[in-house]
């Protein structure tokens, strides 16, 4: 028997360095002002793979980003938003994250030296600050790479490693690339090409190449599962220790990119670019704890927007992972079982089956039960299944199950316990009760106690419809509301006669 309640609800030298530093200063200022007034919301975009229209969500329950692509996964890969995320583009030095995994899956050991070569050393744009004949550990060179976004890391490595996967007679760059194609193609990169280690797409570099904001969240899931790559991105400023070509020593003070490094909770990196023909990008990861969140953002419409955007990715998801208690009851009963007696919720009162009319009061095995939920995938519904119940029932029976469903997604189940005992009919009402249903079959009917719920399922999304904030929706989600005062629990409906 059930029942089913639901309820919707380039230059060099240190006064570039210091010029540098002094731009990243006022970039990571404006990371902290309010959102261009041009972010929007699209009918478009998708929100776990359906549409803003077709959910009919409000604006204000979606992210509002101004990138022409953006995209947010977790490691597990759930998507929770994406905007024209198949669609092709260029992504400037996001290419450098591809770089990283093929020289991190080489093989090669990290203290392998790398010796930057002229093509890397005259590479310019965005640059580590190497010059030509330089001396520097692998890792160094990633460091450079992914910190800094070094184009004359980029090449190094591309030459260093590259060398080492070249057939005969083959480029070192060359192969390097194929290597990266190849890896974008076993990460299932299926919209993507590379066509050099660092992204550049103008004069000389001006080839074909692409990839998605899809693409860009699959090839950075899987580089933040490596642990060298993942100390170097979370890195704001780092060092690298340099051989000059005479011998000496020199250390190159290296700041990240990255404007939500030590800005932002939880952000951990990865990669920013830029180009005229990619736009602002960048494809940044975010941790509190509870696992990788990866946001992706490419074509924004400047340095600051692409910061804003990626954050206002992330507090999307974070603002709508909720913890739901299953137990939302305003009635509660004293359960006295083994000698010990407590308040608890009463969810439901069941049919006791070997009466025609009694009904047992039940609460959940685990009154403080709750189940994590995110909130677009809709309001949550309860469905009661009953246990017959042919003899004496006795506090802490299992009575039933109460089944939780998000969508049509079953999310939680909870046994339901007596709360109270109920003793079967004796042998002479027994005899009465069978005749009585006997007769009643014969008319369709069914001699039984229909059942209660009491229990509710509270909307968990409503800011539509009632103008709650998030953090009353939360606080109503976790089950803040329905705790009672010690002097204030009821003991729920009337005893049966």
């Amino acid at each position: 028997m059930s029942i089913r309640a639901n309820f919707t609800a380039a230059g060099r030298g240190t006064g570039r360095r210091a010029l540098r530093a002094l731009l990243a200063a006022a970039l990571a200022a404006s990371v902290l002002l309010p959102a261009p007034a041009f972010a929007d919301v699209r009918g478009t975009d998708q929100l776990l793979g359906t549409t803003v229209a077709e959910r009919g969500l409000p604006a204000v329950a979606c992210p509002n980003v101004t990138a022409r692509y953006a995209f947010v996964m977790d490691a597990a890969g759930t998507v929770y938003f994406s905007r024209e995320a198949d669609v092709q583009s260029h992504i400037a030095s996001i290419t450098k994250v591809m770089t990283a995994i093929v020289a991190l899956d080489s093989g090669m050991p990290m203290d392998t030296v790398i010796t930057v070569g002229e093509k890397a050393a005259t590479v310019g744009e965005s640059s580590a600050d190497l010059r030509m004949g330089d001396k520097l550990s692998l890792k160094a060179a990633l460091t450079g790479l992914m910190v800094s976004s070094g184009n004359d890391a980029a090449i190094a490595i591309a030459e260093t490693v590259g060398a080492t996967l070249a057939a005969d007679g083959q480029d070192a760059n060359e192969a390097f690339v194929a290597a990266m194609n190849a890896k974008a193609a076993e990460l299932g990169m299926n919209d993507s090409l590379f066509a050099n280690p660092h992204g550049l797409d103008i004069g000389e570099y001006d080839n074909e190449m692409y990839s998605t904001a899809h693409d860009v969240g699959l090839m950075c899931a899987y580089a933040m599962k490596n642990e060298t790559f993942r100390s170097i991105v979370a890195q704001d400023k780092a060092q690298l220790a340099v051989t000059k070509p005479d011998g000496s020593t020199a250390t190159i003070e290296l700041t990240s990119t990255d404007l939500l490094l030590g800005v932002y909770e939880g952000a951990c990196g990865i990669k920013t670019g830029y180009t005229e023909a990619a736009g602002n990008s960048f494809a940044g990861a975010c941790n509190r704890g509870d696992g990788d969140l990866y946001a992706i953002v490419l074509g924004a419409p400047s340095e600051s927007a692409r910061f804003e955007d990626a954050k206002a990715l992330f507090n999307w998801v974070y603002d709508n992972r909720m913890t739901y208690a299953l137990a939302h009851s305003d009635q509660w009963v004293t359960a006295d079982e083994d000698g010990t007696s407590a308040k608890v919720p009463l969810i439901a009162e069941v049919p006791h089956t070997a009466w025609l009319d009694k009904r047992v009061k039940a609460t959940f095995a685990d009154p403080g039960a709750s189940v994590e939920v995110f909130a677009p995938e809709g309001n949550v519904s309860q469905e009661l299944v009953t246990r017959d119940l042919p003899g004496a029932v006795h506090a802490g029976d299992v009575v039933g199950t109460m089944n939780f469903y998000q969508g049509n997604e079953l999310i939680a189940s909870q046994d339901l316990v007596a709360v109270e005992d109920s003793p079967a009919p004796d042998f002479l009402q027994g005899i009465g009760f069978w005749w009585e249903r006997l007769w009643a079959g014969f008319g369709g009917r069914e001699l039984v106690a229909a059942p209660v719920v009491v229990n509710q399922t509270p909307l968990i999304y409503s800011k539509a419809s009632t103008g709650q904030s998030i953090e009353d929706i939360r606080a109503i989600a976790a089950g803040d509301d329905v705790v009672p005062d010690d002097d204030s629990a009821s003991d729920g409906a009337d005893e049966e006669e």
